[in-house]
């Protein structure tokens, strides 16, 4: 008898169109517009067992901070089946929303809108941690290795995938200031990020004194809803701030425009330490407090003081904590100094909240084997071009897209919920080579920089020509 010839062997499949790793509203936004393109094969991965936005943040009429037309699709795309419109008719919702005349939802009706569209939209897979990504020359793809967990998080299953693009998802996390991170490490007197504050709000409500670190919106939020529910005259509240003021953030309608996709396309032509200067200069674009908020706080506050004397509350801008210490094992001494003053004071308090903002999840590690083909600029950031592309070394012929990693390189407006749809366009677009999503030419009344004039119909007058001035010296 002849031998037994080797049995055929499976030809690996061909690479996927689109690796998803996060599954934020950014990257949701991503699945939502890639859904209808059936040329493109795609899967996004989630560490988590569920869409979770924010969770200890939710609190009772809190709102998000840009209109409901900023959902993961309207502004790419009105007529998507996963418009927040299309899931209050799912609810069938749609004439108690007409009737409410809210034009900015309320964060805990986003997160559900959001977790409605996370059940639905296919090639979602959560419970799925990404532990690393590779280049495969051999392949000319990415290669993705993944853990699956099973329901008490533990590993279940590994696997691996291949990819000819990838996009990052992988959101913010949390800012703990140096001088109290071994405070919240600690067990004993609660200091907690403002990220976890409804799963400690009993214990805080309970406390004998609490200060609030932050004058951002979180820590506007956490303090009003802490003055809310603690007794008048007996508030034993107090609110810091590095800032100037607890300022209003920039709302006017012409500021706005630093949302658009305009103004991102500026930023990102500018040279890298004008975009650094830049950043730390417009913080009150996107870290002042909402205007309802602070009259809100000051209606209570005025409230409180009707029948005389004034509410336990104390409000500081404009100081910042030094160092910090445990009291025994029921009081926590935070040392200020103030800014301006130059002078220096003690607090002591039984709680502390850290509404101390979000920094960006750093790359390294998942990327640790895509490091020798990355481009960095002068701060070691990865470099971004006009696309959302990760520059990489021309032998890597796919691309990593980065959703919520670009505030360096593409402005204010890369964290912000109002460009996702147009960021999730625009990759798309880029990815196909086609334009499933036709884009604006044009988003805002304000021209930004001197170089490009407002693109007009030809319809209509074109607005006078600037003319470079010559310097004759």
């Amino acid at each position: 008898m002849s031998p037994t010839p080797n049995p055929p062997r499976d030809e690996p499949e061909p690479p996927r169109d689109l690796v998803g790793i996060g599954i934020g509203p950014f990257n949701l936004s991503l699945a939502a517009l890639a859904h209808p393109l059936a040329e493109l094969d795609t899967v996004f991965y989630e560490q988590r067992p569920g869409f979770d936005w924010h969770p200890g943040l939710l609190i009772d009429n809190a709102r998000v901070q840009v209109p409901f037309l900023a959902d993961l699709v309207t502004l790419a795309d009105p007529t998507s089946p996963w418009t927040f419109l299309n899931y209050l008719r799912a609810r069938d919702r749609l004439f108690p929303f007409y009737f409410a005349e809210r034009f900015h939802i309320q964060r805990t009706e986003y997160d559900a809108y959001c977790r409605w569209a996370s059940q639905n939209i296919p090639g979602l897979r959560f419970s799925h941690q990404v532990d690393a990504v590779r280049w495969n020359p051999d392949r000319d793809a990415f290669e993705v290795d993944y853990t699956q967990l099973d329901t008490d998080g533990n590993t279940h299953t590994l696997g691996r995938t291949y990819t000819r693009n990838i996009a990052l998802g992988l959101g913010t996390e949390p800012h703990i200031p140096q001088p109290l991170t071994p405070l919240v490490e600690a067990p004993g007197v609660p200091v907690i990020h403002a990220a976890d504050y409804l799963d400690h709000r009993e214990r805080l409500l309970a406390a004998g004194h609490v200060t609030v670190v932050g004058s951002g919106q979180s820590g506007a939020e956490v303090f009003l809803d802490l003055l809310r529910h603690r007794p008048p005259g007996r508030e034993q509240l107090h609110w810091l701030g590095r800032t100037e003021a607890f300022a209003p953030m920039e709302y006017s309608k012409l500021g706005l425009e630093h949302f658009t996709p305009d103004y991102t396309r500026y930023f990102q032509a500018l040279d890298e330490p004008v975009r650094d200067q830049l950043v730390a200069s417009q913080w009150q674009l996107h870290k002042g407090i909402d205007a309802d908020t602070t009259a809100a706080i000051h209606d209570e506050l005025y409230r409180r003081s009707l029948h005389g004397g004034w509410p336990d509350a104390v409000l500081t801008p404009g100081v910042h904590v030094r160092t910090a210490g445990r009291i025994a094992t029921t009081k926590i001494e935070l040392h200020l100094e103030h800014t301006r003053q130059g002078t220096r004071s003690r607090l002591t308090t039984n709680a502390v909240v850290l509404a101390t903002g979000y920094r960006e999840r750093p790359l390294d590690r998942l990327l640790a084997g895509l490091d020798p083909y990355l481009r960095r600029d002068n701060r070691e950031r990865p470099r971004v071009d006009e696309h959302f592309r990760m520059i990489l070394d021309p032998c890597v012929t796919g691309a990593v897209y980065v959703q919520s990693a670009g505030l360096h390189t593409h402005g204010v407006g890369a964290p912000d919920l109002g460009l996702a749809a147009w960021r999730s366009a625009t990759i798309l677009n880029t990815l196909t080579g086609k334009d499933p999503y036709p884009l604006p030419t044009r988003t805002a009344f304000t021209t930004f920089g001197l170089d490009r004039q407002p693109h007009l119909p030809d319809t209509r007058r074109p607005a006078p020509t600037l003319v470079p001035l010559i310097d004759s010296r």
